[in-house]
């Protein structure tokens, strides 16, 4: 999930005289003890962002959830058990809370490297003046263009990005979120870290460092988050003659298929026209996906051994 605007590492944001960077203004030859009071801080700090991401993750997994349900009980694609009673709902529920919250800190740290690496800004304060409104040519835009912009871009990038992890190096990681027999909307977030750090996290990265301003994540982040589960919902929606404008379950879910169906098509997360135009596109007419998951009978279920086995291989 992108982050909000400003959701910045703490350090960024604490009061000033609790900073140590030399850019900011502090002292790096500050005494020990208030060196040990701003390390403790820090520490805390981490604890107390990663708390406020999983309180707001509640709601909006109560709010999915309701909702996703009363629409199944009407318009299932699959026959079978609810979401909450299928056979791997923990391991999703450790996926839906775990995976967004670590992709929250590793997109902020690579922003603030990136940020140094290539424009050579230093210390707090000179992060949030770089990164608050975007920089360069992009932020000059209205930011409904912005967010339109970021949306296009990342979903071109990441059409490739997801080609290219079912290929047979990288295919190990993506087998994480191809693993779900009981494709539901809470299966959106099953992805292995590896698989979320070389795709969603970085051309976050690469379009907020080309100059995108970060508040366009207030309106991208819910977008995503929705658009995700709404594509893996274990609905029968086709989206008629929309369903080459946006993706939709049908859409998405022959890609979880296996690849002598339609696991070999439909890459796009949310535009069906990358598909088109490069020959993936795939929806047979009265037609319904039926059969997901992978090719491996010693796949493990639970989520740690699901992290572990792609380096096993």
């Amino acid at each position: 999930m992108p982050i909000p605007a400003r959701s910045f590492h703490p350090i960024l944001t604490a009061p000033a005289d609790t900073r140590l960077t030399g850019a900011a203004g502090g002292s790096r030859s500050a005494p020990a003890g208030t060196r040990f009071r701003v390390m403790l801080f820090e520490f805390l700090s981490v604890f107390a962002v990663a708390g406020q991401t999983l309180l707001k993750l509640v709601p909006v997994t109560i709010a999915l959830g309701v909702v996703f349900a009363m629409l199944t009980r009407w318009s299932a694609c699959n026959p079978g058990r609810p979401w909450w009673r299928k056979n791997e709902i923990v391991t999703d529920v450790c996926y839906w809370f775990l995976i967004p919250l670590g992709a929250r800190f590793v997109r902020i740290g690579l922003m603030v490297m990136g940020a140094a690496l290539i424009f050579d800004i230093h210390g707090a304060d000179a992060l949030i003046k770089f990164y608050d409104n975007g920089f360069g040519p992009l932020a000059q835009m209205p930011l409904w263009a912005q967010a339109l912009t970021f949306l296009i871009v990342s979903d071109f990038l990441l059409y490739w990005f997801h080609r290219w992890y079912h290929g047979a190096h990288l295919w190990k990681y993506h087998a994480v979120h191809h693993s779900s027999q009981e494709v539901d909307w809470i299966s959106a977030a099953r992805f292995h870290p590896v698989n979320i750090l070389f795709g969603t996290v970085l051309v976050d990265v690469a379009l907020l460092l080309a100059g995108i301003s970060p508040n366009v994540m207030l309106w991208v982040g819910p977008f995503t988050t929705a658009s995700s589960a709404f594509v893996h919902a274990n609905l029968n929606w086709t989206l008629g003659p929309f369903k080459y404008v946006m993706a939709g379950p049908v859409f998405h879910r022959w890609h979880h298929t296996h690849a002598d169906r339609g696991g070999s098509s439909n890459f796009a997360g949310t535009f069906p026209i990358w598909d088109i135009l490069f020959g993936t596109f795939y929806m047979p007419e009265n037609e319904l996906p039926d059969a997901y998951g992978i090719d491996d009978a010693h796949f493990p279920q639970g989520f740690g051994h699901q992290i572990i086995y792609p380096f096993t291989q």
